[in-house]
């Protein structure tokens, strides 16, 4: 039976079918209460900004694969579960507690609802919400939410690695380096040299600290994830 016929399997009962206390030991796709919380999570997305159409369950089919044979039955489920947002963070939930020890099947699941909250060509504020409340509850890190954010829809301005200007995965002395270098030409005592007014010292000031707050929140975050070098 493949991962959609699994779900065709179940989509005439409960949506909310399949407890398990224990991570099964076969491939995700040969787990049903893997296959109905992917789908669950994929339809309420597409109803978090509060216009569900056909654009997210195409972008869904393209990430998930779903077998002709099968479709029918998994168009079914989808449409009973976007009806509503309500309950999508319980999916998460067993998810997260069925696949915790698969933080990275947890990240391509998230990776693919990205895909999907820009099938309409962008990405609301609802959408990020609901986003990165599933990745909390999946477990991930706030880094590991900032790079999937910032593949998919770019970074953000306040994003420490844009202030930076470096990769999400650049090494650590990359890090450092760019740290150094962005410090050296915004310190306000260039400004000062340069003899320019109290405002223009003042940006410099508040333009210095947002570096270094960027520097320490990249190798807090790194270290809290066991990722930055020692000293």
């Amino acid at each position: 039976m493949t991962f959609w016929r699994n779900i065709a399997s179940i989509a005439a009962r409960r949506l909310d079918l399949a407890e398990c206390p224990d991570c099964p030991a076969g491939l995700p796709g040969q787990d049903p209460a893997f296959s109905t919380a992917v789908t669950a999570l994929g339809a309420k997305l597409a109803k978090a900004d509060g216009a569900a159409d056909g654009h997210e369950f195409a972008a869904f089919a393209e990430v998930f694969h779903p077998d002709p044979a099968s479709e029918q039955n998994i168009h079914r489920l989808y449409d009973l579960a976007r009806q509503t947002t309500h309950g999508f963070e319980s999916y998460a939930k067993r998810l997260a507690k069925r696949y915790r020890t698969c933080p990275q099947l947890l990240e391509d699941v998230l990776d693919g609802l990205f895909h999907i909250a820009k099938a309409d060509g962008a990405v609301t504020q609802d959408e990020m919400n609901y986003l990165e409340r599933v990745s909390d509850l999946f477990g991930l890190s706030p880094l590991s939410f900032r790079r999937l954010s910032a593949t998919h829809i770019g970074a953000g301005a306040d994003d420490p690695y844009t202030i930076l200007a470096v990769p999400h995965d650049a090494e650590d002395a990359v890090v450092r380096s760019a740290w150094k270098t962005a410090l050296s030409a915004a310190h306000p005592d260039r400004a000062r040299a340069r003899g320019l007014p109290a405002e223009f010292i003042e940006v410099a000031e508040a333009k210095s600290a947002a570096i270094n707050e960027a520097f320490t929140t990249v190798m807090r975050e790194r270290r809290d994830l066991g990722l930055a070098a020692v000293g």
